[in-house]
Formats: C-alpha cells, sequence, structure tokens
C-alpha cells in the first residue's frame, strides 16, 4: 500500500542550518514577529526573509499559507519556505500549513524548523496527508520523496503526540488506495485479501463466502452480485482492544463496481463507479487505524463485498428477494444495489455482536450529490445522541457532514403491491428513501447513523488535505467518534 512521509522528530540545532539542503521551513507569526528559527535563517539571508515579511505579499498571506524563497544566499538550501500561522492555530490551519509544505516539497529533502511552534504534531499530519499519490499504476519510476525532519523544542513528547496521526495517517491511505483501485484489480477477492493481511496488526479477521451468506440467508446481498463472476463476500474485522462490553459497529458497502446491472447506467461517467466500494474503504481504514494506535475499544467492522454486473443470471427488476430479516423486497431498479447490500450485513450485525451503536457508510445515492454536493455527507440518524456525537467529531476533524430528515411519510414511497417494500421510492427524496429503507433494517433498541458518502469519497478535484480522487472522508471523524465516546 501507499504509504505516508516518515517524519522525524529532532532537537533544534540552528548551527546545522546553513549545510541544510533541500528546503528549509520557517514560521512567522500573524502579526510578523519570527521564530527561533526564522531568526537564524533571517540573519543567514542578510535580513531578506524581515524584508518580505514586510512585504504586501506577506500581508496577504492567511493563517496556514506558504511562500517559497528560492536560492537564499548564505545557505546550502534551494529555498527557503516560509509559514504564516498564529500562536495558537487551530488545528486545521496547522493542518493546512502542513498540507502546503507537502505541495511545496516537490521531492526535495524538508529541514522544518518548527521549534516551539504550537501543533506541531497536527502540522506533520497536513503534511503527511497531502503528501499521498497514487501511483500503482504508472510505469514511469518514481522518484524520491525526501527526507522530512521537524526540530522541536521537545522531540520525544512532540513525536509521542505524533505516534496516533501517524495511524490515521496509514489509515486514510489504506482507504483511498482501495477507493482508487481500478476494479480489475481490486476485485471482491482482492479486497477481501487486503482484509485478511491486516491480521498481522492485531485484527480478527473473518472471511463468509457465498456457502456462507447461503446458509446465513443474505439473499438480498447475494442478488446484487449474481450476475457477476466474481463471488460476494462478507468480511469481519473484530479490534478487541476493551473490556468486556459489545462492540461498536461499522457496515461499508462494498460494490467494487456499480454498471447498474440490468438498469444499466449510462456510458458517460461509468468508469467513475470503482469508487463504488467507498463505504468499504472507509471501514476498512478506520480499522487499521483501531489497531495501529491499539486503541482501547472494542470495534467490529463489516463489508459486504460485491460486483453488481448484467448478464444472464443477473437480477431483474421486477424481482422479489428475501432478506436476511425475513422481509421481501421488490426490485424496482438494479442500480439501488447498494441498500440491498446493507440491509443483509445490518442485521447480521446486530444478531452476532448486539452492538452498543452501529453506523453504515455507503456511497448511495446520487441525490445526496444534488443536495450538500461534495462538501458534506449526509447524516441520517435515529439517535440524536449518536449523530450529534458524529457531526462533532466529524466537525472536529474538518470533514463536512449535515444531518438530513426522515420521518414515516417517507414510507409511503417505498410501498410495494406484491412485498413488503420496494427497492426504491421514485424521483424525489432520493437520499432520504435509501436511509427509510435501511432503517427497517435496524432494530429500534441499536443507536444507528447512515452516512451517504457518494459525494465526498472521490472528487474530481484537490481537497485541502488529499489530491484529486479518493478522499479517505470518515477516517478521522469515526476514529474521534471511537476516541471520544467508546474508548475505556
Amino acid at each position: 500500500m501507499t504509504m505516508p512521509a516518515e517524519i522525524q522528530f529532532k532537537d533544534v540545532d540552528l548551527d546545522a542550518v546553513a549545510d541544510a539542503t533541500g528546503k528549509v521551513v520557517v514560521f512567522v507569526d500573524l502579526e510578523g514577529k519570527l521564530s527561533a528559527g526564522a531568526r537564524k535563517v533571517n540573519a543567514l539571508m542578510r535580513k531578506a526573509l524581515a524584508r518580505f515579511v514586510e512585504s504586501a505579499a506577506f500581508e496577504k498571506m492567511a493563517a496556514g499559507d506558504l511562500s517559497t524563497l528560492a536560492y537564499p544566499a548564505g545557505m546550502a538550501a534551494e529555498a527557503v519556505c516560509v509559514i504564516k500561522l498564529g500562536r495558537r492555530p487551530s488545528s486545521q490551519e496547522a493542518r493546512k500549513a502542513g498540507a502546503q509544505l507537502a505541495k511545496a516539497q516537490g521531492g526535495k529533502d524538508l529541514l522544518v524548523l518548527a521549534g516551539s511552534v504550537a501543533r506541531a504534531d497536527e502540522i506533520a499530519l497536513g503534511l503527511a496527508l497531502r503528501g499521498y499519490s497514487f501511483d500503482a499504476h504508472k510505469t514511469e519510476e518514481a522518484k524520491p520523496a525526501g527526507a522530512v525532519t521537524f526540530m522541536v523544542a521537545q522531540p520525544e513528547e512532540v513525536a509521542k503526540t505524533a505516534a496516533p496521526m501517524a495511524a490515521i495517517a496509514e489509515g486514510v491511505f489504506f482507504t483511498r488506495d482501495l477507493t482508487n483501485e481500478p476494479a480489475n484489480v481490486l476485485t471482491t477477492d482482492d479486497f477481501a485479501a487486503r482484509l485478511a493481511a491486516m491480521q498481522e496488526l492485531g485484527l480478527e479477521v473473518e472471511i463468509l463466502e457465498e456457502d456462507d451468506l447461503v446458509k446465513l440467508g443474505m439473499r438480498t446481498l447475494l442478488s446484487v452480485g449474481q450476475g457477476s463472476d466474481s463471488p460476494s463476500k462478507v468480511v469481519v474485522m473484530s479490534w478487541n482492544g476493551g473490556g468486556k462490553e459489545a462492540p461498536f459497529a461499522l457496515v461499508g458497502k462494498g460494490v467494487v463496481f456499480d454498471t447498474g446491472g440490468i438498469s444499466l447506467k449510462p456510458a458517460g461517467g461509468m468508469e467513475d463507479m470503482t469508487m463504488d466500494m467507498g463505504g468499504a474503504g472507509v471501514v476498512a481504514g478506520v480499522m487499521r487505524t483501531l489497531a495501529l494506535r491499539k486503541a482501547k475499544a472494542n470495534v467490529v467492522g463489516l463489508v459486504g463485498l460485491v460486483e453488481n454486473m448484467p448478464s444472464g443470471s443477473a437480477t431483474r427488476p421486477g424481482d422479489v428477494v428475501k432478506s436476511m430479516k425475513g422481509d421481501t423486497i421488490e426490485i424496482i431498479n438494479t442500480d439501488a444495489e447498494g441498500r440491498l447490500v446493507l440491509a443483509d450485513v445490518l442485521w447480521y450485525a446486530q444478531e452476532r455482536f448486539k452492538p452498543v451503536g452501529m453506523i453504515n457508510l455507503a456511497t448511495l445515492t446520487g441525490a445526496i450529490l444534488v443536495a450538500l454536493g461534495h462538501e458534506n455527507a449526509g447524516v441520517f440518524s435515529n439517535s440524536d445522541e449518536l449523530s450529534t456525537a458524529f457531526i462533532k467529531a466529524a466537525a472536529a476533524e474538518g470533514e463536512g457532514a449535515w444531518r438530513m430528515p426522515m420521518g414515516p411519510a417517507y414510507d409511503e414511497l417505498l410501498k410495494s403491491r406484491i412485498a413488503d417494500m420496494k427497492n426504491v421510492g421514485g424521483r424525489f427524496a432520493g437520499s432520504i428513501t435509501a436511509a427509510q429503507f435501511l432503517q427497517r433494517f435496524v432494530k429500534d433498541d441499536v443507536p444507528w447513523c447512515h452516512l451517504d458518502i457518494a459525494g465526498t469519497a472521490s472528487v474530481k478535484k484537490e481537497t485541502a488535505l488529499a489530491p484529486a480522487g479518493a478522499t479517505g472522508w470518515g477516517v478521522m471523524a469515526l476514529n474521534r467518534l471511537i476516541a471520544d465516546k467508546y474508548e475505556t
């Protein structure tokens, strides 16, 4: 998998600055006050840094912005990167600064003169997250990334607080790799194998094959994958870092490619449907993060892995299938397949693990894109407490999330003449009727959130902490939720 940059934290040694190669990074506060490292560099540059700080260009910089001064006099470095940052920056400002460093690095060594600058660990996290690049299928030889060294006043303490953030970055990278991977590589078999490999991190991983799913009665999940040569699977990942308490459950939609089935999607943009397993990717990334940082919580992650293809054996519009729960579903549109996968996995998670709470993630509806665009995921819930806690965690991590309405009136749109329900409710309120469908497979006493991440899992333009493509949205928010609410 793609690995985040390895960042070293060392004691401040300003005598080594003059001979440092690559790029040297200094910090200046919002009022133009130079940090200790910046003062050293300013002296080496014959006060050129101070002149820049007095310029209109520096005045226009916002907190977290970066400017580059090339070929500084008196230094071996090829550039000095100047970051404008307040004395008490927010986490998002610090991460933004780190992301700007990743963009400016250009394969060169970075010496970051952080000294006593606040939130050096968050700056390092931003650098790591934005340094991602998915190059697995490019034939050109990868260029060396360059070493990253932070000189800080208390390196051991900063390294200690940065360690769990490094685990977060690795979890995000794992999610991004999975979501970016083409479907001829990330088959259901390959996906399951990558998850099974996490046993070496201490996760318990169990793979349920098609015969197992038949015995369990997961007919709605199996109906989605029956037109594909790739076998459908459910993978169960367990992290038992807490006591004897029941686990918190994460459930992810893992449609490795979605043609729409018999209800075939238009050709334009269908290539993007490699990301339709984004929900399962996030669950996998969270589980990796929890294992790497040895979280003191019990969490189970379940993903339904299928491929939705048209063939002579594919499910047809008009077919009726019975869920593991026992409810019957009339399939109106085979392109509304994610909810069929989740229905059985949600029910199985509750029957087997009796979770204290449950969140499912899915790139479920185009309707959520119409409602919220790419800035926020849709949050649907039967629990004010759980939804509020998640939205608070998402806000703290800078991951947009917005609660959407639910209500019995929307259930009217799911009524079927020949079965217990239809799998779609028509043109209007599409993301809400999808959530109402899923809620039918959630027990009344289980706090639950459904996160529709169709707009946030993968994007066409870069974001603050990710290049274009898979974002890894949700890994940080869910990790924080678990840390805040479920760790012992």
